[in-house]
């Protein structure tokens, strides 16, 4: 009979742990998802304070694509997240062929604040869905559903824009 209890014993402390170490699993991913839409608030928060720069650059600017400027702006602050890459790599590319010489300098610098700050935010974002991703792909994590109902996270792949290395 001490044989049998000792095993009992042994067989509950290993379950114990399992279900320890399991349910840490489960605390990291569920924070690791928190992060990820965190990062995605940050991330649309300052696209869309690129796109009120680029309104206002489009606005003060002498040149004829202000009409396009102010429709990609709207454009990518009206697109759904499905659509929103395109929109936002539309956005940039026009941005790009502003003159930013032509431009009142203090928006000038707003514009290159703002680019900066969508390219650290989309970095951010991006490395949240990569540990996130990182995890939930693990045996533990797909085997006992530790993510739950949690939407899979997904990268905001967009084209960079060319910044200046002495603002920032």
């Amino acid at each position: 009979m001490n044989t049998f209890a000792l095993i009992a014993a042994l067989v509950a402390v290993l379950v114990v742990l399992i279900g320890l170490w399991l349910l840490a699993t489960a605390n990291r991913l569920d924070r690791l998802h928190v992060r990820t839409d965190a990062g995605w608030a940050a991330l649309d928060a300052a696209l869309a304070r690129r796109a009120v720069v680029a309104r206002a650059v489009a606005a003060s600017a002498p040149h004829g694509g202000a009409g396009r400027l102010t429709g990609a702006a709207e454009a990518a602050e009206a697109a759904p997240r499905s659509e929103r890459e395109a929109e936002e790599n539309e956005l940039t590319r026009l941005l790009a062929e502003v003159d930013r010489d032509a431009l009142p300098e203090r928006l000038a610098r707003e514009l290159n604040d703002a680019e900066h700050r969508v390219v650290i935010a989309r970095r951010v974002h991006n490395d949240a869905v990569r540990d996130t991703l990182s995890l939930r792909r693990r045996r533990r994590a797909r085997y006992f559903k530790l993510a739950g109902t949690a939407p899979q996270p997904e990268y905001f792949e967009i084209a960079e824009p060319e910044l200046d290395p002495r603002e920032g």
